[in-house]
């Protein structure tokens, strides 16, 4: 006889509405979240997600509808950053599992010898004693090395502080554990870290975020908060895209068909419902239609993409640097730089918080000068420059257009409009105060003035914070299609893989190339502990295929660049063998030419010579 087991449920939601300023945010929503399950919850910016974790918590009352969760379970979240104050990030970790923390204090002042073996029972079973062992380890992967525990919270940023507010409640362990966009104040290291811990969470876990990679590792299942309602899917976030898209298909195809049965219908009672030998048959008609359920397809809003100005070509390098150093009042934080940037190249960095990679887009942006060493860029070259704590300088008593006005005081306001509307900021958007806009909103108004110039260089510093996942599609396709350079920083290793084709390494004051791909790196900041094994002396052989393949394309980019810069010189010897040039009045001008085909010349040398460079390992390895 087959044995049923029942699983219990962590969370039920029963038909629960509620509204904001009049907007129906949710209406007649549903969900059962069975004990253990680890849950991602999406849905477009401006859904609600957020809302719904307050109504969870009970910050907010219900119009409507129930939400129970079992009765004694310990429901845990981030609500704020750490106060600052003088006690230490372990302590205020430790702190945060008041149970122990209250056994501890009452062991300090307990007389009653039964009394006292009850504390030491429950602190053996709580596991007290590797309390700190534990906390320490969640703050290790959060970014706070072991100096930097002991320090008081006052000495960190609110940034920080966030992550030390995630830390205390990993620590306490609770039942139901709440997480919206915890990934927005972690680099790509914390958030890896975060990723790993949360797949072995032993309790139930609801989490709002974008980043694909954490909806597809870390979580098993999908909460789908659209059209005001709720709609569960047992499947990582891939998955869940896939049955949405064939989901989609079958409600608009079905749609179709209804429409043209009503059309259908429409049209016979149109053309008799005036003559009395048909009477009847179109009142059984009209009756038909008033009988049709309409069928409706999920609100799709168009994904709003973002228009980036395309720069001019400039010949190659934009910047390049020699034996470089770059620091901060003569301590120099990175130093033997010898980098080079093209503006065809996408470059990633990767690195640990507090190796330099700030730093490095500070030199590259001129927003820092190199200490030492030799740095060389081109004499046009204009710099974009995005980090979260421009949209954070936005004015918030000022609108959108106000901004443009002034950084485009001459432009009409059409132009401004149609700037705006470049970024999916709509007519609505550019009159609202951005102190009322939505983050995702801020961040595309701080995109569109760090590109306004057409810059040939592009860095971003976490630019996905507070985009929904159709933004972050939006702004990879535009990345692609853009034709200037591209240094990115960002936790987002779906970000990162598709748009990044070269990986730079921030560590131990230089910056190396990563020659193993993303998730070579994935795995290496998972296992930072294991020694790596001696290589042991083997005999060479041929590269595998996809080694050649590598090889072979790199051969292609070279190949590429250099017919590139033929055409360049080729454009400059005509321009060179104009004798008009040479008239007394230009002068100048010819001067100016002159320099750049010697500039393109060298690019030319260098270029060819990375060209044989790789023609002789694809060579090596077929040999």
């Amino acid at each position: 006889m087959r044995k049923l087991v029942q699983t219990l449920s962590m969370l039920k939601i029963s038909d629960i509405s509620y509204s904001v300023e009049g907007r129906q945010l949710l209406n007649g929503a549903s969900v059962t979240i069975p004990d253990g399950h680890k849950v991602g919850i999406v849905g477009r910016n401006g859904t609600g997600k957020t809302t719904l974790f307050r109504l969870i918590r009970g910050e907010l009352t219900l119009e409507g509808g129930t939400i129970n969760i079992p009765r004694g379970a310990r429901m845990g979240g981030i609500t704020q950053e750490v106060p600052s104050n003088e006690v230490s990030l372990i302590d205020t970790v430790l702190a945060a599992d008041t149970e122990r923390a209250s056994l501890l204090a009452e062991s300090e002042t307990a007389t009653d010898p039964m009394r006292i073996a009850d504390i030491q029972t429950r602190l053996a079973d709580i596991d007290a004693w590797s309390a700190e062992g534990r906390a320490s380890s969640i703050l290790k992967g959060l970014g706070f090395d072991e100096e930097a525990q002991k320090r008081p919270c006052s000495d960190f940023s609110g940034g920080w502080r966030m992550r030390v507010a995630l830390g205390a409640v990993l620590f306490s362990k609770p039942d139901l554990l709440l997480l919206d966009e915890p990934t927005n104040y972690l680099d790509l290291e914390g958030a890896l870290w975060l990723e790993s811990y949360l797949q072995k969470y032993p309790h139930t876990v609801l989490i709002v975020s974008h980043d694909r990679g954490l909806l597809n590792r870390a979580v098993g299942s999908i909460l789908h908060l659209e059209d005001k309602k709720l709609t569960y899917y047992q499947v990582p976030y891939d998955k869940f895209a896939e049955q949405r898209a064939a989901k989609l298909a079958v409600l608009e195809s079905e749609a179709k068909k209804q429409d043209a049965r009503r059309a259908h219908l429409q049209s016979f009672v149109d053309r008799f419902k005036a003559k009395a030998s048909k009477a009847t048959q179109a009142q059984s008609r009209v009756k038909m239609l008033a009988k049709m359920t309409p069928i409706t397809t999920p609100q799709e809003s168009a994904m709003k993409r973002f228009s980036f100005p395309e720069p001019e070509e400039l010949s190659p390098p934009i910047i390049n640097t020699e034996s470089a150093s770059v620091g901060y009042d003569d301590k120099a934080i990175l130093s033997h730089l010898d980098l080079r940037i093209d503006q065809d190249d996408r470059i990633a960095l990767l690195g640990k918080n507090g190796e330099g990679k700030s730093t490095l887009s500070k030199l590259l942006s001129d927003r820092l000068k190199p200490m030492g060493g030799r740095m060389a860029r081109h004499n046009k070259l204009r710099i974009g420059f995005f980090a979260q704590h421009q949209v954070d300088e936005l004015y918030i008593d000022e609108n959108p257009l106000d901004h443009l006005r002034r950084v485009r005081p001459k432009e009409t306001p059409a132009r401004h409009r149609a700037r705006l509307a470049g970024f999916g900021l709509g007519a609505d958007q550019a009159e609202t105060l951005v102190g009322k806009l939505s983050g995702g909103q801020k961040a595309r108004l701080s995109l569109l003035l760090a590109t306004i110039d057409a810059p040939h260089l592009l860095i971003l510093d976490e630019p996905t914070n507070h985009l929904d996942i159709e933004s972050r599609e939006a702004l990879v396709e535009a990345l692609t299609a853009y034709t200037g350079a591209v240094v990115l920083v960002s936790h987002d290793m779906h970000l990162l893989s598709l748009v990044a084709d070269r990986l730079w390494l921030v560590k131990d004051g230089r910056v190396t190339v990563w020659d193993d791909d993303l998730e070579a790196y994935r795995k290496v900041l998972l296992t930072p502990d294991t020694p790596a094994k001696p290589k042991k002396p083997k005999a060479a052989k041929k590269a595998s295929k996809e080694d050649l393949q590598t090889l072979r394309a790199e051969v292609k980019k070279c190949e590429a660049r250099v017919e590139k810069i033929n055409d360049m010189a080729d454009k400059l010897a005509k321009k060179l063998a104009d004798p008009a040039l040479y008239d007394d009045a230009k002068k100048g001008e010819m001067e100016v030419w002159q320099k750049k085909y010697g500039e393109v010349m060298d690019a030319q040398e260098r270029a060819e010579a990375m060209w044989m460079k790789a023609l002789e390992k694809v060579e090596k390895a077929t040999a």
